[in-house]
């Protein structure tokens, strides 16, 4: 909404203002800046928690308050609310005053309170009239909440749909399941994929919940108690209740949270944590499936044709994208313990130590899931399947996963199924012998082709290894999910999924 400017991480980092009109490619290279800012995270997500945006938020928050004052009859001058209207936005100029204000007041908030002042004269002895700096800055946290589960939620949404085409397409390709990380019995490229759908849901279904639930501070007072504003209506308690009603109503909220300190409770964030974060935990076990599947070369996420692999060794095809969301993951899994001791430390209606580790901490988690779901959209809508390579691998162990239809169909023909077991041990030792220590093939079925023991069965043998013989019900399962509940899920947001295009990295 407002110009493109850095996330508010890389300027607390910085300690430095952006100016107006800088963008990130175009920022000074001599202060640190946060990676997530200059390399991961979109432009919109970033703008949400820049610090135009913050203190442009703020000075909306006054203009809502002085409304509904005067709408509940206090007596603010038009011309003062024309004035703050006209300059809701903070200009360099008023960034400026600002901080020279706050290095003599040691107080944000009121070092913005009196730069308003400034840009609006007429409104300067209205301004935060009965609030305290929470109804600014707690109020505009959940402002900045909102939009950002509001942005992560339909990117999300995208890659779940990636996954659901992508399962439907490989639904019926067999591939070798692992337990263990060993050779399992059989599943199929696309059942592999509805697992990893199925715990992103868990996640959409989770954030949608919290985002749901989210409420507004409103007008409560210093300790929660709404004395100030009590006074201000000259007790009429019912003055208070149309005040927050009108305050939710401007800010896009349903309510307020029926019980405030100074504060909202600080274990709002931590709800909200818990479900974005449990995201990144998700983002980092699907990439560890994919790097895997890339080193056994099954499997392999995009890859363009001029991308280097290594410095030194020219022919790698490193997953570098699913190790960025690895890594992202990680960060991001393990943010609910700040935030939980950040709730768990408050001290009765409020104590500011919970002050600078949220303004870290709350634009990170965002930053990061946002991050995270760009380079998963980019990965997901671009993974390459090598068919070969899974058939080859599947050869190599579907041998041994047959001997049981083998000898049932050696009962079927009146031969000892005690006498077959012990057979097919032998060979099948001899067999794995070869590949373990020959580094051959499996032979097992050429060996048994050989044996006299089970001349009964040769004709069956080749139809008796068929991978489709071996995937169950995994086919039918995918079709079940994907175009049932994810489908339905889906359809939420058709309207955000027909106008998304793929995520694009350029770095």
């Amino acid at each position: 909404m407002y110009s493109c400017l850095g996330g508010f991480l890389g300027q607390i980092l910085s300690h430095t203002h952006v100016p107006s009109g800088s963008c990130k490619h175009h920022r000074s290279l001599t202060v640190t800046q946060t990676p997530l800012s200059t390399r991961y995270a979109s432009q919109e997500m970033m703008t949400i928690f820049s610090a135009r945006e913050r203190a442009s938020t703020w000075r909306q928050l006054w203009v809502w308050l002085a409304e509904a004052e005067k709408e509940l009859g206090l007596p603010i001058p038009d011309e003062a609310l024309d004035q703050m209207r006209a300059n809701v936005v903070v200009s360099d100029k008023a960034f400026s005053v600002a901080r020279d204000y706050e290095s003599k007041f040691r107080h944000d908030v009121m070092a913005h309170v009196h730069a308003y002042g400034e840009d609006a004269p007429a409104a300067a002895g209205h301004i935060h009239l009965g609030a305290t700096s929470c109804y600014v800055t707690d109020n505009a946290d959940l402002i900045f909440q909102q939009r950002a589960l509001d942005l992560i939620l339909p990117k999300l949404a995208k890659v779940i749909k990636n996954l659901q085409e992508f399962a439907l397409k490989y639904k019926d390709m067999p591939t070798l399941g692992f337990t263990h990380y060993q050779p399992a019995q059989l599943i199929t490229v696309g059942k592999r994929a509805a697992q990893w759908i199925q715990e992103l849901m868990m996640d959409l279904e989770d954030i949608e919940t919290v985002r749901k639930r989210l409420q507004f501070r409103g007008a409560q007072g210093t300790t929660g108690s709404q004395a100030t504003f009590l006074e201000l209506f000259n007790g009429d308690a019912g003055k208070i209740v149309q005040l927050n009603e009108i305050l939710c109503k401007k800010a896009g909220f349903p309510s307020t949270y029926a019980i405030s300190t100074q504060t909202y409770t600080r274990k709002v964030d931590l709800r909200v944590a818990n479900a974005v974060c449990a995201l990144g935990a998700t983002a980092e076990r699907i990439c560890s499936d994919i790097r895997h599947l890339a080193n056994l070369k099954e499997m392999e996420e995009p890859f363009e044709k001029s991308q280097i692999g290594s410095s030194a060794m020219a022919y790698k095809r490193n997953p570098m994208r699913s190790e960025r969301i690895t890594a992202l993951g990680r960060k991001l899994a393990r943010l609910p313990a700040n935030f939980t001791a950040t709730f768990e430390t408050q001290w009765f209606e409020r104590t500011l130590d919970d002050s600078a580790i949220r303004r870290m901490d709350i634009p990170e988690m965002f930053l990061l899931a946002d991050s995270i779901l760009l380079a998963l959209d980019n990965v997901t809508n671009g993974l390459v399947i090598y068919p070969n390579v899974i058939r080859s691998r599947i050869d190599q162990e579907l041998p041994f996963m047959a001997t049981e239809s083998i000898l049932m169909k050696l009962a079927a023909h009146g031969v000892s199924r005690q006498d077959a077991h012990e057979e097919i041990r032998v060979l099948s030792h001899q067999a794995s012998d070869v590949v373990k220590q020959q580094g051959g093939r499996n032979d097992l079925l050429e060996r048994i082709k050989k044996h006299e023991f089970f001349k009964p069965v040769w004709d069956d043998i080749d139809s008796l290894v068929d991978p489709k013989l071996f995937i169950g019900n995994c086919a039918k399962i995918v079709e079940d999910y994907c175009n049932g509940e994810v489908a339905a899920k889906l359809a939420k947001y058709k309207e955000a999924l027909d106008e998304a295009s793929t995520a694009q990295l350029s770095i």
